[in-house]
């Protein structure tokens, strides 16, 4: 009974394989996938922000550092922080930092291959002395910039031409 069970699972395996190779789905890290054609090819905006330098940083360590890279990526950070804890007496103990990031990747010849727009959001304690609540804000940026550079990423493999 056991061994029906496993040959009809592998089965469906089997052909779910079979209909999404069918259907042109390959995967983006294997062999002749979109990731191929990106990594370590994609030149990234100079950085004029702290922001911009961790975003950077961030999409170079999944993709590569590429400075002559054939796609050339610009980048637009914009975050905004907001109280969202506070007590009866208007002290704020909580920050959320809510941030977006619009993406430009241009090909060779100079043509739109893809854009968008990304968001997340991250959040920091002010419980502590300055010092403590400036090294959670700072921290609280270098997560945002981490959640946004791998959505970006995750788009640019998707929108990647196969190579």
């Amino acid at each position: 009974m056991w061994s029906c069970k496993r040959r009809n699972l592998l089965a469906g395996l089997a052909s779910l394989t079979l209909v999404l190779s069918a259907c042109g789905f390959a995967p983006a890290y294997g062999p002749g996938g979109n990731a191929a054609s990106v990594t370590r090819n994609i030149a990234l905006a100079a950085p004029q922000t702290r922001l911009d330098y961790l975003l950077n940083q961030q999409i170079e360590r999944r993709l590569g550092h590429a400075p002559a890279g054939d796609y050339q990526l610009t980048t637009a950070i914009t975050t905004s922080d907001e109280r969202i804890a506070v007590t009866s007496t208007n002290v704020t103990r909580r920050f959320e930092i809510v941030g977006s990031a619009d993406y430009t990747l241009t090909g060779p010849d100079g043509a739109v291959v893809t854009q968008g727009n990304v968001g997340g959001f991250t959040g920091y304690s002010a419980t502590g002395s300055t010092v403590a609540t400036t090294a959670a804000r700072t921290d609280a940026q270098d997560r945002l910039m981490v959640i946004l550079a791998d959505q970006i990423v995750t788009r640019l493999i998707a929108a990647a031409p196969a190579s």
